[in-house]
């Protein structure tokens, strides 16, 4: 406990702020994921952040994005055990949409992924940009059109 108490101590006020509300996030998505599922939950993220008129990002919020994602991954670790990737991805992306910026939530699987083999991810984009390292390296999934299904 002693090195969770330091780190946090040496986050600012601000960062504190934000951790908490990543904790109470990850569990409002967690629980929401567990009773509803994840399209009735990605609905009402979006319906309940939805903003009109979204803009790009710029370079400061990009950042600023990206330090929220390791806060939001942090928050998974020492709090959840593991947060899914897939909790994050959904907290981060209504977090977002709340400052009125256009984030992408994509599911996908790594670029390198063996035939068969089956690793799915979730991930936040922000103007293209993945906002944590480890997102980097995965192609998201494609829709099948009716065309190609016909």
């Amino acid at each position: 406990m002693g090195r969770r108490l330091q780190r946090w101590r040496a986050l600012d006020a601000r960062d504190r702020w934000r951790l908490t509300g990543c904790v109470v996030g990850l569990w409002w998505v967690h629980a929401s994921l567990a009773v509803f599922g994840y399209g009735r939950t990605r609905a009402m993220i979006e319906r309940c952040s939805k903003r009109a008129n979204p803009r790009r990002a710029t370079n400061a919020e990009i950042a600023d994005a990206q330090s929220l994602a390791r806060l939001a991954a942090s928050a998974g670790h020492n709090t959840m055990g593991e947060a899914t990737c897939l909790r994050r991805a959904l907290l981060l992306h209504g977090w977002l949409r709340c400052k009125r910026l256009d984030p992408a939530l994509h599911l996908g699987v790594p670029v390198d992924a063996a035939p068969g083999a089956l690793r799915a991810h979730a991930w936040v984009e922000l103007d293209g940009v993945p906002l944590l390292e480890s997102d980097a390296g995965y192609r998201p999934f494609e829709r099948a059109s009716a065309a190609a299904q016909a």
